[in-house]
């Protein structure tokens, strides 16, 4: 359902006690030592969990990304460097279910703080759901009916055989893009402060300050998604895949997507026509693709429906691609897009 969840205060934090409190513990001139910075170390598993470190930890901490900018995260393998590394690091910051060979490299590691970003929110499951969705005013989504069959599963037999490649899904099979929702990322950064704020208790007020500023700047995104939307022409958007389940959600959009959780699976000709035929219905104007993958198939469901193509980033990682140089200039620039897209501009 389209509910809206508003912000917690960040001094109200409650889903940190979710991860084992027994991995949280003081950080003493000896574990700084160890990775060599004089510094709280933290590794991060790819960008939406490093960018969280950097801003909430400041000057104290020394953040390291496992995943390199341009490099597809789920794609990644872990180097025998890099478990080395989580040897001497004093934090581990991770989404655990979204990169299996970084989940067991944590998993085996004995660094002495792992925090699971996936325990500081709630994850849901996206594109396989049926029925009526309600927005945040009560009225029924007006193209759920006509959409349900195809929101039952992940369009069933057609494409059993395209999801052999990696797939953004949890184990469990919920979504966990959460960061592209700006209220349930303001959740894991409250988490995240607080296991900063007891690895390493010198910085703890600085932890909080920070974790509070950045909890401000995402009260004021979310803020400015609620009213950059809300004067649209149309609530329908297509993607490459079903990333931006969450943002919909929240905002209550619709999110066709072409290829489910795979971004690089070829869509079938029964989809593509499936898909014009949304398009046509619903006012739909563009179809969004994303920086890390081939934009070839996007182009081709636009030249099929004569649509236009344009950037949707599920901000996985920044490159110089990228449209902005952090997550909140990338956000910005999807929610122009989005804007155009949607006629809200």
């Amino acid at each position: 359902m389209n509910v809206r969840r508003r912000l917690i205060p960040a001094a109200a934090v409650t889903a940190v006690t979710a991860f084992a409190m027994g991995t949280l513990s003081a950080c003493s001139s000896d574990s700084a030592a160890a990775g060599d910075t004089g510094k709280f170390d933290v590794v991060a598993s790819f960008y939406p969990m490093a960018f969280l470190a950097e801003q909430i930890g400041g000057d104290h901490v020394n953040v390291t990304s496992l995943t390199q900018p341009g490099q597809e995260p789920h794609d990644l393998e872990i180097s025998a460097k890099q478990t080395a590394q989580l040897e001497e690091t004093d934090a581990a910051l991770y989404l655990k279910g979204l990169q299996p060979t970084v989940d067991e490299a944590i998993g085996q590691s004995g660094v002495k703080t792992k925090i699971d970003a996936a325990t500081l929110t709630i994850l849901e499951t996206h594109g396989t759901e049926a029925g009526a969705h309600e927005d945040e005013h009560g009225h029924e989504d007006e193209h759920d009916d006509e959409h349900a069959d195809e929101h039952a599963d992940e369009h069933d037999d057609e494409h059993a055989g395209e999801e052999e490649g990696h797939s953004h899904e949890t184990e469990g099979g919920e979504d966990p893009h959460v960061w592209l929702d700006p209220v349930k990322y303001a959740e894991i950064a409250e988490g995240v402060g607080t296991a900063f704020e007891k690895a390493d208790p010198d910085h703890a007020a600085d932890y909080k300050k920070n974790t509070e500023a950045l909890v401000g700047r995402l009260n004021e995104l979310d803020t400015s998604f609620e009213t950059g939307l809300k004067d649209r022409t149309s609530d329908v958007f297509i993607t490459t895949h079903s990333a931006f389940g969450y943002l919909a959600e929240r905002y209550g959009l619709t999110q066709e997507a072409i290829n489910g959780l795979s971004p690089e699976a070829e869509p079938s000709a029964a989809r593509v026509k499936e898909l014009a035929e949304t398009a046509k219905a619903d006012g739909v104007t563009t179809v969004f693709y994303e920086t890390l993958v081939s934009d070839g198939t996007a182009k081709t469901v636009a030249a099929d429906a004569g649509l236009k193509t344009d950037v949707l980033d599920p901000l996985e990682g920044i490159t110089d691609s990228s449209r902005g140089d952090d997550y909140f200039e990338v956000m910005e620039s999807n929610l122009k897009a989005l804007r155009t897209a949607l006629g809200a501009a």
